[in-house]
């Protein structure tokens, strides 16, 4: 057990692939804070918002594998192949799940302005924009170079 803690403590890719994580978190409460005049700390630990943390944190685990291992490594491909998948889903599926909550969200407005209705708001910040997952990306690819 001790031997497990003391190689995670030294693991070079988990930690610069977490250091791009934590960058991109912070990130997002610094640029809502300038877009909305406010600091918002639910932005530290919530999905969405610029830039994506989810494409930081996989770009930058694929580009440090690649630099560690070789990019022609078996190792290095499935990491891309992750990042991909995790890329894909932040910009479609759960952007698609972030519009759907926005108009159901405003249905139900218009059903409480008529009449009774006592509904939870559903969350409408999941999934992410193309910019986002883009600017998320090179962060993690930028980091996983320096701290390479």
């Amino acid at each position: 057990m001790r031997n497990f803690i003391t190689e995670l403590a030294y693991n070079h890719i988990l930690w610069t692939t977490v250091t791009a994580w934590l960058i991109a978190q912070i990130l997002k409460v610094l640029f809502c804070y300038i877009k909305e005049k406010k600091i918002n700390f639910r932005r530290l630990v919530g999905a969405g918002g610029m830039p994506s943390s989810h494409s930081a944190l996989v770009a930058s685990l694929a580009t440090s594998v690649g630099l560690s291992e070789g990019f022609n490594s078996v190792n290095t491909a499935i990491a891309i192949i992750f990042a991909f998948v995790v890329m894909y889903d932040a910009a479609g599926v759960r952007l698609a799940a972030s519009r759907q909550a926005a108009t159901l969200n405003k249905i139900i407005d218009e059903l409480f302005e008529e009449g009774e209705f006592h509904q939870e708001r559903l969350k409408e910040l999941l999934g992410h924009t193309p910019v986002e997952v883009i600017v998320g990306a090179g962060l993690g690819i930028i980091l996983a170079v320096v701290f390479y």
